[in-house]
């Protein structure tokens, strides 16, 4: 079930902020009010596809703080992997160099939460307690606003990485339609022309298009 114009599930979980200092109760909350968050999870420290991700976010993070948008990444290990990974130079597959904070949700119940645990807890023909999938996150993404609703949401595959230009991008276009009350159609980007919500303004866009 999609979280789109819903409250974002809040928590309070151990993370690892500034690369180097881990928090026990960290949440969401403290947001609110203040800033956007770009909440994203990914599936497990330590792998390939991951780290490209979390240094494309690191990579535009001024870009996000710019716009006032913090930008969070939890996958389900523990905080002192995070740390660990966080130690490991770049050039030996690590994260080093990443600032932002990375939520550690070793119970697994923020990513149920958010709809992105890519399998569940069930039992056996025998009566025993298994879990049956991958007791991982799937690439998920969540924007969520400064009132703490969600406004857009992706979910990928595990093998299927991001493109955090366009996160950038749908930042862009909720802060055009705050701001000036129109709507985004197609492709579009900052700078290019939006339209009316009203029957005359959609007419008269795509008579210019």
């Amino acid at each position: 079930m999609s979280l789109v114009g819903k409250k974002a599930p809040l928590f309070k979980a151990p993370a690892v902020l500034n690369g180097e200092e881990i928090v026990e109760s960290f949440t969401l909350a403290d947001y609110i009010g203040n800033k956007e968050v770009m909440f994203f999870f990914y599936p497990k420290d330590f792998t390939f596809v991951c780290p490209t991700e979390i240094h494309a976010f690191q990579e535009k993070l001024q870009e996000f703080e710019k716009r006032g948008v913090q930008v969070v990444g939890c996958s389900c290990d523990t905080e002192e992997t995070h740390l660990a990974w966080l130690m490991t130079a770049k050039d030996n597959g690590g994260i080093e160099g990443v600032t932002y904070p990375l939520v550690a949700d070793s119970s697994k119940t923020v990513a149920s939460n958010y709809g992105v645990l890519a399998g569940d807890w069930n039992y056996s023909e025998e009566g025993e307690l298994i879990f049956e999938g991958a007791p991982v996150a799937y690439r998920g993404t969540f924007f969520i606003d400064k009132e703490g609703v969600v406004r857009h949401e992706t979910i990928n595959d595990l093998p299927l990485g991001r493109n955090i230009d366009e996160m950038l991008r749908i930042v862009d276009a909720w802060h055009h339609v705050e701001k000036h009350g129109e709507v985004c159609p197609a492709n579009w980007e900052e700078g290019k022309e939006a339209m009316s919500a009203t029957r005359d303004g959609v007419a008269d866009y795509l008579s210019k298009h």
